[in-house]
């Protein structure tokens, strides 16, 4: 059986550290699918130019931010790297090589906390903010065949990412209106499969601007949506939101 692909939201940095449902879900995620052979994680915070694999074979743990507890900062993802794998990679996709860079916490927060053995090898694909999603869909299609040697591409992002409209009291609070709007609006394209919905959203979904004011953080999905295959539908894992507005949904495909 192929592996699925699959997005998930990784939240805050803090989230490995807070007791949310989007957490307990992403613990969970190892028991939710087959063990993988590797993973392939296509992060929202690895933006290049043209796209590019990393080929450390022990890939260092970035911690790419600032001004969070210490406790943060002393957290290690100790995994292998795939090289041979990734050459691969870059050979499907023409990515170019990067033979040092790490995981950046869009990989290691999800990885850490669904595989905390650390014993699945994984490297990074980047994403290119300056390209359309159908860009990112194409980019995913190359990967497709590694399905069916059980390797998962795991595309990490945000369904929804407006860093000005989160609610960082910590008090619990509703989704806005036009965050649920859109949250809905992809959980119901995602399902139906529609291609040309997921790579239109800009101009199809409600409130795509104050919900992604950037595309990089929904860019993963559209690498994991295309990883599928032609056809693919997907299914939700997970939905909540943290921060007030910041959507955790996390989906499969296949």
């Amino acid at each position: 059986m192929s592996m699925p692909t699959i997005f998930v939201s990784h939240g805050s940095p803090t989230l490995i550290l807070n007791d949310v449902p989007a957490r307990g879900f992403l613990a969970s995620l190892g028991k939710e699918l087959p063990k993988p052979t590797a993973i392939v994680a296509v992060s929202a915070h690895w933006n290049t130019d043209v796209p590019a694999v990393s080929l450390a074979r022990r890939p260092g743990t970035i911690h790419d931010f600032y001004g969070f507890p210490d406790a943060l900062y002393q957290l290690r993802y100790d995994a292998p790297g795939a090289p041979v794998l990734a050459e691969r990679v870059a050979r499907l996709t023409g990515a170019a090589h990067d033979p040092h860079r790490g995981l950046d916490h869009g990989a290691w927060v999800p990885a850490l906390l669904g595989w905390p053995e650390a014993d699945i090898p994984i490297f990074q694909l980047s994403v290119q903010p300056d390209e359309s999603p159908a860009h990112h869909i194409a980019l995913g299609r190359k990967l497709a065949p590694l399905r069916d040697e059980g390797v998962l591409v795991m595309g990490s992002g945000s369904a929804t990412h407006n860093l000005r409209a989160l609610v960082r009291s910590g008090a619990a609070s509703e989704p806005e209106p036009w965050a649920q709007a859109f949250d809905d609006w992809l959980a119901d394209a995602v399902a139906r499969g529609d291609e040309a919905a997921l790579a239109g959203y800009r101009s199809q979904a409600p409130y795509a601007e104050a919900n992604h004011p950037s595309d990089e953080h929904l860019l993963p999905l559209h690498v994991a949506y295309g990883a599928a295959g032609e056809g693919a539908r997907g299914r939700p894992l997970h939905r909540s939101f943290t921060l007030g507005n910041l959507s955790m949904a996390a989906y499969a495909f296949g």
